[in-house]
Formats: C-alpha cells, structure tokens, sequence
C-alpha cells in the first residue's frame, strides 16, 4: 500500500501489503486535520481527547506528535510547531516523525474548534474498525490452528467483545457526554437571553441559534430581503424593516441558485467603500456543493470552519437538498442544520413556497403547509417569514408564520428594486394607528385594519390584542377595561395613545 502523503519521509511509509491483504481502514487526512488544529489552539486538545481515546492514530509519525502535545498541553506550554519541533529534537523523536518541514505541513491543515472534533471522531471510528479487523484475523487464525477447540475460540471470541465494548465505551465518553449539560446551566447558559440576530427581545425575526426561513414565490424579493440582512450583519447598515440586526464575524453565502443573478442583486447596493469589508468578510460559493445536505450532514458545519464563517446563508434549499419532498431527507437536512447551528453557525436559508399557492390574493394569510416540501424542513426552522405578491410587484407583504417570540406583522412593504432596499408601509403600524384614533381602537378595529377590511378571524383579533398589550407595556397606549355583554351588549376593551405617545411623535 503506497503512503498517500508523499511529503513524510519514505523510511516511514507503512509496509506495502500482499495483493490479497486487506487494507486496515484509516484517515491520514482526518489525523493531520486534529493535529494541526492542536497546534494552533492548544484547548482543541481538550476537546478531541475525550474522543479519541487511547492508540488511535494509525500513523506511527501523527500518535508520537500527538503524545508530545499532551506533555505540553497538561504542562501548560505552547504547542506551535517551533515549540514542538524543539521538544521532539530533544526526545530524539523529530527524525522520526518526518523533521521540521513535516510538523509545519501539519499547522497549515486547520479546520477549527468544531470540525477538529467531528475528525477526531473519524480517526476513533477507523482505529475501532483496525481492532476489529485484528480480532477477526485473530479468529480466524485460532480457528485453523490444528485440534482448534469451538468453544474455547467461542469463549475467547466474548471476551474479547466485552473488553472491546467496554473500551469502546470508555474511549467514547466524548462523543456521548460532550454535548450533554445540568439542566440548570441548560436552561441559564444556553443563551436563551441572548439578543436577537434581527429584531428585538419582543419581537425576534432571527434569534441566535435557530435558523431563519426566508419564503416566497419568484420575483417577490426574498433576495433582496435576505442581502439587506447580509449586509446589516456585515455592518454596513443598522437595521432592516426598522428592525436592528446583530453584526456578524465573517459570512458565507451559498450561492447555488443562479449566482451570476445574485451577484446582481448584492451589485445595487455596494459602493467603492465597501471593498475592504466585502474582501475580508464576505466569501461567496458560486455553485453547486461538493455534495447535498442530506448526504453529508457534517458538510455545512465543516464549510463554515474552512471559511471561518459565523453566519451562512444558503440560497436556496432546493440546491442543498437532494429532494424536499422526502422526509427522510429532511430529517437528514436537519441534522445538518443543527451540527452547524451548535457549533455557533447562524443559518439564513431562502426557500420556496408550493406552485399552486403562487397566485395566492395578496392580503391572504398564508400558512406553513404552503412551504414547499416535507413539513420537517419547517419544523426545524427557528423563525419562518413568508412574502406575498406578485412577481416584480414592488409592493409585498411580509407573513411572520413562525416566530421565536412575539410576532411581526403582516407587513406591507415596499421594494426599492434599482437601490435594493426595502422599506415598511407606516400605515401598517400598530403604534401609528393607535397614535391616529382620537377615539382609540378596539383589538377587533386594530384586527379589520391590519387584514385589510373585513371580519378578522379570532386568531387574527387575538394578534391585535397582543399588539395593543405590548404598547401598553411599552408606555405608549393606555387601556380601558370594557364590561360584560348583557341586556346592554357589553362594551369592548378600547385602546388610547398615551399622553407620552402624542409628545413623543406630535
């Protein structure tokens, strides 16, 4: 078997096997990955330990270099390969492991915190595999042996299998624990409290931790939308829809679906002044990936550790899933939704609605079995917004169908397509409404206002209602109990702006 790292040494190439042996399963990449990323940050170590276990580097060279980060790493000293190269001259060991030149071919291969971990697990799983194999051969040899007894090689074959359980085990309490916490730091320490991504405490559109949905039919300015976002946690505006967004480190944008078009789009709102921030924070994959989502759940998670990224938006879902419509592959899709989400990626995700309720009435409230797909691509979803109207129609309105606290909207909004902004109709306004009602409003007239004329649902009153709650918690509205219906018909709770509010806005 020829060594697939020309760059080590070829007196530390692994012997070339028989045409009949068979090859012991092993990941040289997945080991100089973990190595590599020790040396860069020393913490990775306590955080693939667990994991790896005992003797499960395949590569003589790659256990050796790992035992000295060890050594440093318990001593509390450096482990950058000129330090390591100085330990393992001093151990005699640097010849050995390939020399300088090697261990510094191992620093330039680094994925992070995150993937270090998801390798380290592909290096226990092959050194379990070379156990195994071991054992089997091991059977195998006992059972041709002259005057071979079955039930000893029987006895011997179960113990060996309970000791390997139980190595196994031991060597696993990583990968069973890590992700495992007492349910008082669960519920305190998770960032529960955190700020949101986009919005506010009241109202979150994006809340860190949970992926945003972005959906609608072609043309109704979900791109637009969701680039205005981007650009916001690029720092290059506040707010988006009057609503504050988070910053953000560095974001990747999965550009699958037509990305000579979305270039376009980002295009109108970019200026000369905006090269640095755009060169150095923003990456862009133009393209289909590697592989789908469903196939490699652990994908998503390793292209933003290879970019370094803290949000990625994928635009859109249909080009990251083989099929929506299965729900096993939405299942899987999930899964590496969360591997990326609990390793500190934000997602933003661009999707889109069923054909048939593309021609929907533009007041209609839509609903979440709208969404094209499997229900689970929703389910899985932190915060779902949906945008009606017709394709190119400037004038749209914004559904918030799922929501991680209070709801926003429906929103008219407006389309700035040769600038690329967006902006909120203020007639729609709860607060504005509110402020031009010399007589106040009731939840039912905020409810007939805000679907656009009618009889609103009870959902849709009780939405209103909320609406008129939080002005009043916010010191802008105050509140009039009404009284029960009887022989007099009762009299409705109405709603007047504040003293304050009219100061405020007067």
């Amino acid at each position: 078997m020829a060594d697939p790292q020309p760059n080590t040494p070829s007196r530390f190439r692994e012997p070339e096997p028989t045409r009949d042996a068979a090859e012991p399963p092993y990941n040289v990449d997945a080991e100089r990955a973990v190595l590599g990323a020790c040396m860069h940050n020393a913490d990775i170590i306590d955080a693939v330990r667990p994991v790896l276990g005992e003797g499960v580097f395949y590569r003589p060279a790659h256990e050796t270099i790992w035992r000295a980060l060890l050594t440093q790493h318990r001593e509390d000293k450096p482990t950058d390969p000129i330090v390591l190269t100085e330990v393992l001259q001093q151990q005699g060991d640097l010849e050995r492991v390939g020399g300088r030149p090697y261990l510094h071919q191992l620093a330039d291969v680094h994925y992070g915190t995150g993937s270090a971990e998801y390798h380290a697990e592909i290096i226990r799983e092959k050194a379990n595999l070379r156990r195994l194999l071991a054992s089997a051969i091991r059977t195998v040899q006992r059972a041709q042996e002259p005057g071979a007894d079955p039930e000893a090689i029987r006895s011997e074959v179960e113990a060996e299998m309970r000791a390997e359980r139980e190595r196994a085990l031991a060597s696993g309490q990583g990968r069973l624990n890590r992700f495992a916490r007492d349910g008082w730091s669960f519920v305190k320490e998770t960032g529960a409290d955190a700020e949101p991504l986009w919005g506010t405490r009241e109202k979150t559109v994006w809340a860190p931790g949970e992926s945003l949905m972005i959906v609608g039919a072609p043309g109704v300015g979900k791109t637009t939308l969701a680039h205005q976002v981007v650009f916001a946690r690029l720092g290059l505006q506040e707010t988006v829809l009057e609503m504050p967004v988070a910053p953000s480190r560095r974001v990747l944008y999965l550009a699958m679906d037509r990305p000579r078009q979305i270039a376009r789009a980002m295009d109108r709102r970019v200026f000369p002044t905006d090269e640095k921030i755009l060169r150095e924070r923003l990456v862009v994959w133009e393209g289909p990936l590697p592989a789908t989502l469903d196939k490699e759940p652990d994908l998503l998670a390793d292209l933003a550790a290879a970019h370094r990224a803290d949000t990625i938006v994928i635009d859109s879902l249909k080009d990251a899933v083989s099929t929506m419509v299965d729900d096993s592959l939405a299942v899987a899709f999930h899964n590496a939704r969360m591997r990326a989400l609990r390793g500190g990626v934000e997602i933003l995700e661009l999707h889109h609605q069923r054909k048939a309720t593309a021609d929907a009435p533009r007041g209609q409230r839509p609903a979440l079995d709208q969404v094209y797909g499997s229900t689970w691509i929703t389910a899985g979803a932190g915060s779902v917004l949906f945008i009606t109207g017709r394709a190119g129609d400037p004038a749209v309105t914004l559904h918030h169908l799922k929501t991680p606290t209070g709801e926003i909207g429906p929103l008219d909004v407006t389309h700035d397509h040769v600038r690329g902004t967006t902006t909120v109709d203020p007639s729609k306004d709860p607060a504005v409404l509110l402020r031009n009602a010399p007589s106040g409003l009731t939840a039912r007239d905020l409810a007939a206002i805000l679907i656009g004329g009618g009889d609103p649902e009870r959902a849709d009153v009780e939405k209103a209602r909320r609406h008129l709650a939080r002005l009043v918690d916010g010191g802008l509205a105050t509140r009039a109990d009404g009284v029960a219906g009887g022989a007099g018909g009762g009299q409705q709770t109405r709603y007047y702006p504040s003293a304050r509010h009219l100061t405020a806005v007067g």
